[in-house]
């Protein structure tokens, strides 16, 4: 299904599944990129550095923020399971893909947000993690 939503504070939609045979977990709209991102059902195991914990369970803060990437905490390397992500980039393959999962896709109008020249879309100059 189809809803209005926000994709990194700019206005955009996304998609959640209302059946457990959908393939996907979730779809998010990036104006932006012009891109469809999808969370696959499939999952696999990868590494993704998080931030280290004291016993309390909060983030160690470092001495000196990291030169190479501004952080101010540490971080361990772990080993995650993950969903699967897919990128659609092409408006045809983006259409079909809605035409195929989203049960409101002659009722929903997504096309405001996929028609948008990339240009001309403000993003927020608030940084958002």
């Amino acid at each position: 299904m189809l809803y209005t939503s926000a994709f990194r504070n700019v206005e955009s939609f996304s998609m959640i599944p209302v059946s457990n045979d959908s393939p996907y977990v979730e779809a998010m709209y990036d104006p932006t990129s012009n891109i469809l991102a999808v969370i696959s059902k499939v999952t696999k195991n990868s590494f993704h550095m998080i931030p280290r914990l004291n016993e309390e369970g909060q983030p160690q803060k470092l001495k000196f923020p990291n030169k190479e990437t501004g952080k101010t905490f540490k971080e361990q390397r772990v080993d995650m399971e993950t969903f699967s992500e897919f990128y659609i980039t092409d408006k045809k393959e983006i259409k079909d893909f809605i035409n195929i999962f989203a049960i409101n896709a002659d009722t929903f109008d997504y096309t405001k947000y996929t028609e948008v020249e990339t240009k001309k879309v403000k993003t927020s100059p608030i940084l958002t993690p």
